[in-house]
């Protein structure tokens, strides 16, 4: 039998150390375990290579700057990730400042570079279902052109999804990329795909981030993902935010800029309506 086969419990009893009394299934390729004592641990199931060695990194990587709360890593495989399981709360304007609080402490940790990948996590990773490259770029504009815009863009031309004639549309943006991004900053440490699926509200009153897509990037980023999905009392997790850590004039001018990527990522993986919604911020941004 292979470790793929041995199901959540085998994989939850080998990195954890401790016997198991229980599953529960969760969603998707999630599965909640008890383990002897009452203590409950998320399994994940991977089957893409690398997926699993890229999320338990970013995690990692992600508590060591000692800002957001993550679930601690008990260990992983090509197959199986098992980590702590938050106890879920309810979410609140307190919280949610403390969120931006937290989150820009998180960005200030920095990266040593625009797409460095976590330390132990591959440059071939993904981003939920779709395949990103972690490459290290010198400058914001140009890598994010490269590697987060363009390639997005030509895997919707060659599945159909968009048309060459729209394409040239987002390399006009990559072109005014300079321009358009506002004032230089430092690589900030991205959580990468801040929807608010992956923002858990705790017991503990504070936010908790799991399902990372992490690297070096700008942290505008992150911000334009949860304005894109929604986020509970947001405007109050952008007050704390600018609290701790003000952003550059002209940043509101820049969401949709910044969600070109994570449109295209939705453009690949789920179709047309994405698509038109990644055409509007690429037309509003050369509008600019």
């Amino acid at each position: 039998m292979t470790e793929a086969d041995q199901g959540p419990g085998a994989a939850a009893a080998r990195f954890t150390g401790r016997p198991v009394t229980g599953e529960r299934p969760g969603s998707g390729a999630l599965t909640e375990v008890v383990l002897d004592g009452g203590r409950v641990v998320m399994v994940k199931r991977g089957d893409e290579p690398g997926s699993l060695r890229a999320e338990a990194a970013g995690l990692r990587w992600l508590a060591d700057a000692g800002a957001v709360r993550v679930p601690a890593v008990h260990g992983h495989d090509e197959h199986w990730l098992v980590t702590d399981r938050v106890r879920p709360g309810r979410s609140g304007a307190e919280a949610a400042a403390r969120f931006g609080r937290e989150l820009a402490s998180l960005h200030a940790a920095g990266a040593p570079a625009f797409g460095a990948p976590p330390p132990g996590g591959p440059e071939d990773a993904y981003i939920g279902l779709a395949p990103m490259r972690n490459v290290a770029g010198e400058d914001w504009p140009s890598w994010y052109g490269e590697h987060r815009v363009l390639p997005y863009v030509r895997r919707a031309v060659d599945d159909g999804t968009l048309r060459s004639t729209e394409a040239t549309l987002f390399e006009r943006v990559c072109e005014r990329l300079p321009e358009l991004a506002g004032p230089a900053e430092p690589p900030a440490r991205l959580h990468g795909d801040l929807w608010n699926g992956n923002v858990l509200w705790g017991a503990d009153g504070h936010a908790w981030l799991i399902d990372p897509a992490a690297h070096g990037g700008h942290r505008e980023t992150d911000l334009a993902m949860l304005h894109l999905f929604g986020c509970p009392h947001l405007d109050r997790v952008l007050a704390g935010y600018q609290e701790a850590a003000p952003l550059a004039d002209g940043w509101r001018d820049r969401i949709g800029l910044h969600q070109l990527f994570p449109l295209l990522v939705h453009t690949v993986l789920f179709g047309g309506g994405y698509a038109g919604q990644a055409l509007a911020s690429a037309r509003a941004a050369l509008a600019a």
